[in-house]
């Protein structure tokens, strides 16, 4: 039987990158006083901000969660949605900077 891939999996495989390239990142937590939909992870890398929301197992951002990173993109910051198919996606996309 495959072990299930779960969010926080993808969450330590996008820190363990984010560390080795030397970016700066935090978890936002979710509390009374913040907006719903901001992604799981937040970097700055090279002066750009970078927002990733985790996934796992197929699941998709919610419209929510697409709204938010669709206005970050807007705003010519980076945000990506990462799942266990397109880790990749991260070193590369900050390699290009």
């Amino acid at each position: 039987m495959t072990k299930k891939v779960t969010e926080k999996w993808v969450k330590r495989q996008v820190v363990q990158r984010l560390k080795e390239l030397g970016a700066y990142y935090f978890y936002p937590v979710a509390s009374g006083y913040m907006s719903s939909g901001v992604p799981d992870i937040v970097a700055c890398y090279k002066s750009k901000f970078i927002a990733i929301e985790c996934k796992a197992n197929g699941n998709k951002p919610t419209p929510l969660q697409t709204k938010n990173l669709n206005e970050i993109n807007s705003c010519l910051g980076i945000a990506l949605v990462i799942d266990e198919n397109n880790l990749e996606d991260v070193t590369a996309t900050l390699l290009e900077l």
